[in-house]
């Protein structure tokens, strides 16, 4: 429906690069991004940080995660594993000795390392302590943990001064943050702007569609806008309904989507999301509810449209499902 939207649209007169689908997480836009490729329709994605997955860049901000909490043990494994002489078993014996102790903080100075480890020991115990000291300002917590890590990022791995500068890149974010925990929250929901981030402008067409977070959105404008996954979940994000301040940044969040738009805006909200990990033609799924930012009160100031296959018809039942496809046939025809 969405595509079809933006083609219209096209026709009508107002070019793709005129228009802009907006997302509160960058992976919102991951079903698009194939859909788009298949259909041969270039677009620029703005938001989200390709060296956030860099090795070096998530050592890093696994140290901060196990120190804002001590019983992520994904982070903790990661963490210990970067030591010499320790491997996934003697990793898992650490976080089980430390969660005897409740996770203390001075639990870790206490745990016997294997003596390949024994050198380095001592400073990530330090590290984690001074990390978990609510008196330690957030600012400046990346040079503590890059003085420790430095050592290590030279012998694990190639080009140590380039990977530096990936690190200097992730401490200047830092500064536009207020707390470790602010930083930690966003940076998982939206990776914020950097080089190499952009995904270029197309080769295929000089007009272009506008893919882009809302955070990246800030400060633009376009002719028309498609505001994606309109429930609650997604916008609010589940991960920023904890409090209420947390509630109305996410309130000011998709005001900030909604008047990106010129003339058009779209609020796209999907019916239903599948379950993962099941059979290939499962229809198991669960509800999308509608986000609470949308309440019945105002729905009659939006044109509605039901763009689902399985919305229901005039009589009351549900429509037909999309047509199976004979593969085999096509795959025949493809080979007169």
């Amino acid at each position: 429906m969405l595509l079809t939207a933006c083609s219209t649209i096209a026709r009508a007169g107002i070019a793709l690069r005129r228009q802009a689908v907006l997302f509160r997480t960058a992976h919102h836009s991951d079903l698009l991004e194939i859909e788009l490729g298949r259909r041969n329709i270039p677009f620029v994605k703005y938001g989200g940080l390709r060296f956030l997955e860099a090795a070096h860049v998530k050592d890093v901000l696994a140290i901060l995660r196990w120190a804002e909490n001590p019983r992520d043990a994904v982070a903790g494994l990661r963490v210990l594993q970067l030591l010499p002489g320790i491997g996934p078993a003697t990793a898992r014996g650490v976080l089980a000795q430390l969660s005897e102790e409740a996770f203390a903080t001075g639990a870790l100075a206490r745990v016997s390392p294997p003596p390949a480890a024994a050198e380095l020991w001592p400073g990530l115990s330090r590290l984690i302590a001074r990390l978990r000291d609510t008196n330690i300002a957030w600012q400046g917590q990346i040079g503590l943990v890059r003085d420790w890590y430095q050592p290590l990022l030279d012998r694990l791995y190639d080009y140590p001064a380039a990977r530096a500068g990936d690190l200097d890149q992730l401490e200047q974010i830092t500064s536009g943050y207020t707390s470790r925990e602010r930083f930690l929250t966003e940076l998982t929901l939206d990776p914020p702007d950097a080089s190499g981030a952009q995904a270029g402008r197309p080769l295929l067409d000089e007009d272009y569609l506008i893919l882009s977070t809302i955070h990246s959105a800030k400060g633009q404008e376009w002719d028309t806008v498609f505001i994606l996954n309109l429930v609650d979940g997604c916008i609010p994000s589940d991960m920023a309904t904890g409090r209420p301040e947390q509630i109305d940044e996410e309130r000011r969040l998709l005001y900030v989507a909604m008047t990106r738009a010129r003339e058009h805006l779209y609020l796209v909200q999907p019916r239903r999301f599948y379950r993962t990990q099941q059979p290939r033609h499962g229809r198991a799924h669960i509800l999308a509810p509608r986000s609470r930012f949308l309440p019945d009160e105002i729905l009659g100031l939006f044109a509605r449209v039901d763009g689902s296959p399985f919305a229901p018809t005039a009589d009351g039942h549900s429509a037909s499902p999309v047509p199976r496809v004979d593969i085999s046939s096509r795959l025949r025809e493809m080979w007169r």
